[in-house]
């Protein structure tokens, strides 16, 4: 996963435990809080408003809020949403979809093992949802400024 992706998922958790839709939360709140730079992180969150993944509002009580209830923000949604859904088809040593290299007949020497390994990760990031991250930090909420 890319390091834009890993701030968006901070940023979506964080957003899940301090914003609401009356109560949102000011970017240079969020960036101080996680340590990520302002503008990086504007064009992260401002991407994640066009997919209606989070709202956001302007002004001097303007800021972000999940656009959608925390259970149904899974990180497949995520990971799909900034580092697209070729995450999840790459082949582990090809540059290219295991897809493609099936369609010329050839399998990279780890596909049988990495498939299964694939799919078992798949399931995860979309079982995976901001909410069910949020459940299992109650008590370590300090965790999400790592």
């Amino acid at each position: 996963m890319s390091n834009t992706c890993k701030y968006a998922v901070r940023a979506l958790i964080y957003l899940g435990k301090n914003a609401t839709e009356k109560n949102k939360v000011g970017i240079k709140k969020i960036a101080g809080d996680l340590d990520i730079p302002t503008p990086f992180l504007g064009k992260i969150l401002q991407n994640m408003v066009r997919q209606k993944v989070l709202i956001s509002t302007k002004g001097p009580n303007g800021g972000f809020a999940l656009g959608k209830k925390a259970k149904d923000i899974s990180l497949y949604n995520i990971v799909c949403i900034v580092d697209g859904e070729d995450y999840f088809k790459h082949c582990l040593i090809s540059h290219e979809t295991c897809a493609s290299v099936h369609e010329k007949g050839k399998h990279c020497p780890v596909h049988a093992r990495f498939s299964e390994i694939r799919a078992q990760l798949t399931a995860f990031y979309k079982e995976t949802t901001i909410q069910l991250i949020l459940d299992d930090m109650k008590g370590n909420e300090q965790l999400i400024e790592l």
